[in-house]
């Protein structure tokens, strides 16, 4: 089993996914109190000007951040390492049927061996980091009233640890996503890599740049309909829909439909809300992305649209922007096997002990299932 240690990405990956946002210098210096560290020991009375202020209300700031990455866990097992995938490559080819064409003297042989052909993929490939966190409850005792306090307090750096997961758990989950679509687009063709925005502007005469087009209500219709259509051809036996050009079909149950928000909410607010009968111009029913990789520092439709990753087997990146959406089998991209623990170890002669937050999991995908990438270029 290889084990990748991704602790490097993910704090790379991190200062992609909260911002690094450009802000104007205003002066709220006397207008709005940001805090100190430490209180200062001026911080006294307006009496006899003697006595230190007490604190009088601890808050602790304790958010869960649930996250909002795509649904693709799978399932995981206890032992083996290796997630081997068995499919039927090429489907049977018709023969003459001499049941009805007998001929005097000729011999039927019932005793051929018909071989299936049969491969097997394997996943061997897992992801893992740790966050490691130490905790000291005799040494921090002084700076609390209470138990209470001590123990929302503690509570507070879990909170944060679980929520500093979470969001490196999404970033993975992402890149996994952002891969798939980086090889399609790699490849090359246009059934499953598929520019919206060129045969519409030929169409209808326009010359929509990328960023005006998810604006523009008849683009957005447009975008519906050829969205609706490719889930309706996936559904059908076909070669066309996924780089390794084998037979697949995709039922709707399987179907996995993820739109970048930017794009599902223009359709909200340019389309549906001046259309009467607009469910028929509703896009795929999907789950939405704020952005495939990450903000930028402007949060601006280039950025956010945008995916700039090496994949396995190359050597340079491949970008790309303007991506819309992803439509994908289920069995083309997910996460299995994940586990999440924690390990702890108690220093006896310093009085405190450490926890360790590991998390493990597989991320894979397979170019032999269907995946189709929508983008505007």
């Amino acid at each position: 089993m290889e084990m990748n240690q991704v602790a490097t990405i993910v704090n790379a990956l991190s200062a992609q996914y909260m911002g690094d946002a450009a802000v104007n210098t205003v002066d709220l210096s006397n207008v709005v109190d940001i805090g100190t560290q430490v209180m200062g020991l001026d911080s006294l009375d307006h009496y006899v000007h003697d006595l230190i202020d007490h604190i009088g209300k601890v808050v602790f700031v304790n958010r869960a951040y649930r996250g909002k990455t795509p649904s693709l866990v799978m399932d995981g097992w206890e032992y083996g390492a290796v997630l081997e995938k068995i499919t039927y490559d090429e489907y049977p080819e018709a023969q003459q049927n001499d049941s009805w064409n007998l001929q005097d003297g000729e011999t039927y042989d019932p005793n051929v061996f018909y071989k299936p052909s049969v491969s097997a993929k394997f996943f061997e490939k897992r992801n893992t980091f740790d966050i490691p966190m130490s905790f000291a409850k005799r040494q921090v005792k002084s700076a609390f009233s209470s138990g209470t306090q001590l123990n929302a307090f503690f509570g507070m750096i879990e909170t944060v640890i679980q929520n500093s997961m979470t969001i490196k758990i999404d970033q993975l989950a992402e890149a996994a996503i952002n891969n798939m679509i980086a090889m399609t687009i790699k490849d090359g063709n246009g059934n499953r890599a598929v520019n919206l925005l060129t045969p519409f502007n030929t169409d209808t005469g326009k010359s929509l740049t990328a960023a005006q087009a998810v604006k523009d209500p008849e683009f957005i219709r447009y975008a519906s309909f050829i969205m609706k259509l490719y889930s309706e051809r996936l559904q059908r036996m076909s070669k066309l829909f996924n780089v390794g050009g084998k037979e697949r079909f995709t039922s709707s149950e399987r179907l996995h439909v993820i739109l970048l928000s930017e794009f599902a909410a223009a359709a909200e607010a340019y389309l549906y809300s001046t259309t009467y009968h607009d469910q028929f111009v509703h896009l795929t029913k999907a789950e939405t992305v704020p952005y495939w990789q990450g903000t930028g520092t402007a949060y601006d439709f280039a950025s956010t649209s945008k995916i700039n990753v090496v994949v396995p087997g190359d050597e340079t990146a491949t970008a790309a922007t303007g991506i819309l959406g992803v439509m994908f089998d289920r069995d083309a991209v997910g996460v299995c096997n994940l586990d999440r623990r924690v390990t702890t170890n108690w220093n006896a002669r310093a009085e405190f002990y450490n926890n360790w937050y590991k998390f493990d999991a597989g991320y894979f995908n397979d170019t032999n299932e269907n995946f189709i990438v929508f983008y505007v270029a």
